[in-house]
């Protein structure tokens, strides 16, 4: 039994066989061509070997790296540029030798090869450089000029490379020098600012001068603990502060003052003996009365002279210069002695305050020390970095200089050119013919896979099967193809061994329904997804099948776009049914429907088609109640309705029916319009689809029990036509 990609690929190229044979002609055509071609000219072939070149002894670096980057860069391209083949072009036409640039370049072969013995076996060894040409003499010139060319331009390429870099050292090199002079004055200024105190640091004498501060501060507080327990002292034997002190001091040493106060004791003690025997008013009283009074006025201006210092005190009352006066000589020491302590006091406080500002700065120099010497360091690196860069520049430039002389090219000839007849292979016409014949076949039998590739139209019944399995719809029947002479619908009016496969789609269509909701169905719609699929025999023999059991049966073409089929089963169509669709629906039913002649049990309602305006004859009442009434009447009513991809009449009639048959022929349908259809049939829940059928299976017939088994050797079993689009409304061709 053959697979299924056999039968695919036989059946592909029993409809594809003229381009196959048109394929196959033509590589065999070109192939009988490419035999029949004359001998080739006689060729000859120029050879040579270049090698590396280097100069015995190196003087520089430079020079040995550009050889070694002359030698990295060598290339085909590079070898047979524009320039150097316009060159030789040039040269052999001065001595009457006519070839063109681009011919050299056709004939030159250029094969690089590199050294097996050294330890680099990316470097270039040899270079071998070949040229085929008719003429001998022509060839062996043509090769030695491109020899000569090659090496001149290896050397000025060199050359040029080593200028190159000259110009870029010289380029470079006054902005290395400006970066090295700014790096150096940047270092020189900050060692002028920053310098004494890094050096302070590094030597200890900023450390010591820290320590130094600290052991002054300590010395200076225990000196100013012993004053101020000196100042407690004597405050507590004069009673007095440093400040009253200060002014008893200053005022009891007054020469001035003293005489004022003997001034006005003596008054007092006048207006005291006095007093008892003067009346107040007595001018004595009051001559007295007024002395005391300046002398008190006197008193308080001189103690603000000698205490006040021109009004920067207060002024003190009579009575308190007169008290603060009045010191013996001990207590005015010991006044004299505070004012002393407080004014060694205030100095040592002082002192305390500059010690403290002073090491507090010393400290903060200390604490920036690291990231002074960090940048110090840092911009001693830049100078060292520009300097080493400056020296690098001027050391690269004398290398360079020095390279000048000893720059030559990186090849040498190691093998002058040679000149010999080139060795040409024979051609054996019938190998060529045998091997276009190959290649024809395996073009033809491409052309065959590409075109079947390219075609979506399902060939085989298993393909179709599968289809349908994976899409979960049930095969209700596999139907083989009826071979009858007559070109109409191949309608089995009488007995026939096909009917065998419509009596087991009318059983298990009946079983099926069954088995989902208990009820037989009595209205079943067949259609399919497009023309030429077999949907019209479908309906018509499964009618007959039906009736055969026992069953009246009715079909009903509910294909209204196109004319009626009854003809075909010995009946006509009412003439007025064209005119007046609806009144030819709205009928009594047995005005429409015509009993079948050659089958008992079988009628037929014939459609009024074909009709302008289709939807509204099955959307109005008339058909809907014409089906009801067919539904009561009959045991089974099936509709032939038209094509899915035609319109959405099928749609529309399922409604008023049980369930849908979906009719499918391999050879007609199209993959992408099945799973399209089967796509919106499953999921609109609206709709109940009870299975499919394979129409037209070449298998023997009976095996049409849905087994897979090789097709018939009948001869008038022939594969299907391809696939032709659909026709234009008013014509019959559903078979």
């Amino acid at each position: 039994m053959a697979s299924p990609f056999l039968k695919r690929y036989l059946l592909a190229l029993n409809r594809y066989k003229w381009p196959a044979l048109a394929s196959f002609l033509g590589v065999l055509g070109i192939s009988g061509i490419v035999a029949m071609q004359p001998p080739p000219p006689v060729q000859y072939r120029s050879e040579g070997v270049l090698v590396q070149n280097a100069p015995l002894v190196a003087f520089s670096a430079t020079g040995t790296e550009v050889q070694q980057r002359g030698q990295a860069i060598l290339s085909e391209e590079a070898l047979l540029s524009d320039l150097l083949l316009e060159q030789v072009a040039q040269e052999l036409q001065r001595r009457n030798i006519n070839i063109r640039p681009q011919a050299i370049r056709n004939n030159a072969q250029v094969q690089i090869e590199g050294g097996e013995n050294n330890n680099n076996k990316d470097q270039i060894q040899q270079v071998a450089v070949a040229f085929t040409w008719p003429n001998e003499e022509e060839a062996q010139a043509t090769l030695s000029l491109l020899f000569e060319g090659m090496v001149e331009l290896s050397r000025v390429t060199n050359r040029s490379r080593l200028q190159a870099i000259l110009e870029a050292l010289n380029e470079r090199l006054p902005e290395i020098e400006q970066d090295l002079r700014n790096a150096e004055q940047a270092l020189e200024r900050y060692d002028r600012v920053e310098g004494p105190a890094i050096q302070a640091a590094l030597d200890g004498s900023l450390l010591g001068a820290i320590s130094g501060s600290q052991q002054q501060r300590r010395q200076d507080a225990i000196t100013l603990a012993g004053i101020e327990a000196q100042m407690q002292s004597l405050q507590n034997q004069l009673g007095m502060t440093p400040n009253q002190a200060y002014t008893s001091s200053a005022l009891s040493a007054d020469p001035i003052i003293a005489q004022l106060r003997a001034q006005i004791l003596e008054t007092e003690t006048q207006l005291e003996l006095l007093e008892p025997q003067l009346r107040p008013a007595h001018p004595t009283m009051v001559e007295l009365r007024n002395n005391l009074q300046a002398y008190n006025q006197l008193l308080q201006q001189r103690a603000q002279e000698v205490v006040g210092g021109n009004g920067l005190a207060p002024l003190p009352s009579s009575d308190q210069v007169r008290q603060n006066s009045a010191l013996d000589p001990a207590r005015a020491n010991l006044a004299n002695q505070l004012v002393t302590l407080r004014t060694q006091r205030d100095t040592l406080l002082q002192q305390l305050q500059v010690l403290e500002a002073s090491e507090q700065q010393l400290r903060q120099q200390y604490a920036s020390l690291p990231n002074k010497q960090l940048e110090r360091d840092r911009l001693a690196q830049q100078v060292a970095l520009q300097r080493a860069l400056y020296d690098q520049i001027q050391a690269k430039r004398i290398d360079a200089q020095a390279a000048e002389a000893e720059t030559a090219s990186s090849l040498r000839v190691a093998v002058p050119p040679s000149t010999r007849l080139a060795a040409q292979e024979p051609q054996n016409p019938l190998m060529v013919l045998l091997a276009g014949g190959v290649l024809g076949l395996v073009v033809g039998g491409a052309v065959v896979f590409l075109l079947d590739m390219l075609d979506g139209t399902i060939r085989t019944y298993d393909d179709l099967q599968t289809l349908l399995r994976d899409q979960d719809v049930p095969l209700l029947a596999l139907i083989p193809a009826i071979h009858t002479r007559s070109r109409g619908t191949p309608l089995l009016l009488s007995d026939s061994p096909y009917g065998d496969a419509y009596e087991r789609l009318r059983s298990n269509l009946r079983l099926m329904t069954q088995e989902g909701n208990g009820t037989v169905p009595k209205t079943i719609l067949v259609t399919s997804t497009r023309d030429q699929e077999g949907k019209t025999t479908t309906a018509f023999n499964l009618a007959i099948a039906s009736a055969r059991a026992g069953r009246r049966t009715l079909i009903i073409e509910g294909d209204l776009r196109l004319p009626s089929q009854a003809r075909r089963v010995g009946l006509a169509p009412p003439p007025q049914a064209q005119a007046e669709p609806l009144r030819y629906y709205g009928g009594k039913v047995g005005d429409l429907i015509q009993m079948v002649p050659q089958v008992q049990n079988l009628y037929l309602a014939p459609s009024p088609g074909p009709q302008p305006n289709a939807v509204a004859i099955i959307e109005s009442s008339e058909m809907k109640r014409f089906l009801d009434d067919a539904r009561g009447r009959f045991d089974m009513v099936i509709l032939d309705a038209p094509p899915l991809i035609r319109s959405n009449d099928a749609i529309l009639l399922e409604e008023l029916t049980d369930g849908l048959v979906l009719v499918t022929r391999p050879g007609y349908t199209e993959k992408a319009v099945l799973e399209a259809a089967l796509e919106q049939l499953l999921e609109t829940e609206d709709l109940r689809v009870l299975g499919a059928v394979i129409n037209g299976a070449y298998i023997p017939v009976a095996d049409a029990v849905g087994v897979t088994l090789a097709p018939p050797e009948d001869e008038d079993l022939v594969p299907p036509a391809p696939s032709r689009p659909s026709p234009p409304v008013g014509s019959r061709v559903d078979f």
